[in-house]
């Protein structure tokens, strides 16, 4: 009997290790990463530092004048776009997809003021770089809320704005205590590859997981592997924190671009939300609710309501994602 119990052990441990090989060990710039198309890089200077930006260019066989930036969430980069590039680029658009100041392949700066009003003019001078002067602006969760600043400061750029489960709809400070980045930083210091997938799980998949979700989880997971992680942390530290401080949410009436608000029900996404109270706790997050809320505040808006999908509709429902997009880009 205990010859049985060792053997299925071993066997356990076995698959389990094996498991743990699958997922590498991924440096703070995912130079051992290759994305979808060719990565370019804009050099600058910013905060007395010399930074890199990452960035896809995709340009289409049958270009139809158009362009669109993908704005990626906090935790992803340009990559995960894969599928929604290679559909536009298909139907004829340009497509530009930037990896900001502190994810995927560019810098991880040690110190940093970041604000959204920074990344939306590094995003902007990739646009100057490609010497593009009119684009559509999609941005997903943390990218909804760089799309929102970008669309208010430059609306003379922004031909169309499209929000994928934007965060940032509703006032995450005022719901919230506020936590120091010196706590974000320590929390960060605590994941790994299981509290990532869980996480994944939970919030973006319904507890239904698929082999094609693995790519985007390691891309996330592997930086825990590798010792450039605390730079990670860090960085991951100071975005929450801008996050946290820097609502869009009051400004929503402010946009004057035609808009799409493309909203998995499900979702139930909020930072802050395990420091608020229980009662609190219960109203956040409800993109049921803001949903409708937000197309409300923003002039002139639409909104596509995915019932029973989570936080990451281009990646869970591709399909139900794709169309209503390119109906709003045809008009």
């Amino acid at each position: 009997m205990k010859k049985i119990f060792f053997v299925i052990l071993l066997c356990c441990f076995s698959v389990f290790v094996n498991a743990q090989q699958k997922l590498e060990a991924l440096d703070k710039d995912l130079s051992t990463v290759v994305y979808p198309f060719k990565v370019h890089f804009l050099s600058f200077n910013s905060q007395n530092q010399p930074l890199k930006m990452a960035y896809m260019d995709v340009k289409p066989a049958n270009y139809n004048g158009k362009n669109i930036v993908l704005l990626h969430g906090k935790n992803f980069n340009g990559a995960y776009w894969e599928r929604t590039i290679k559909a536009l680029n298909d139907a004829g658009f340009r497509v530009i997809v930037p990896d900001q100041i502190g994810f995927g392949k560019s810098t991880k700066p040690q110190y940093y003021q970041y604000s959204f009003n920074q990344l939306a003019q590094h995003t902007k001078s990739i646009l100057d770089t490609l010497k593009i002067h009119k684009a559509i602006v999609l941005g997903h969760s943390m990218g909804g809320m760089l799309a929102t600043r970008f669309a208010l400061m430059y609306p003379e750029i922004t031909e169309k704005l499209i929000l994928e489960n934007p965060i940032g709809l509703e006032d995450y400070k005022a719901l919230a205590p506020y936590q120091s980045v010196d706590k974000n930083y320590q929390s960060e210091l605590r994941n790994s590859v299981e509290s990532y997938k869980n996480y994944q799980l939970r919030f973006y998949y319904d507890n239904k997981w698929k082999t094609e979700y693995e790519p985007w989880l390691n891309l996330l997971a592997g930086w825990t592997l590798h010792k450039d992680y605390p730079i990670i942390a860090w960085n991951a530290a100071l975005t929450t924190d801008m996050i946290f401080t820097q609502p869009v949410v009051y400004e929503f009436k402010n946009i004057k671009t035609p808009t799409l608000l493309i909203i998995g029900t499900r979702d139930r996404t909020a930072l802050g939300k395990d420091r608020a109270n229980q009662e609190v706790q219960a109203t956040m997050g409800r993109y049921d609710v803001l949903g409708k809320k937000t197309q409300q505040e923003i002039p002139g808006s639409k909104l596509i309501e995915l019932e029973g999908v989570g936080h990451l509709p281009h990646i869970e429902v591709f399909e139900r994602f794709i169309k209503p997009l390119f109906d709003f880009l045809k008009n």
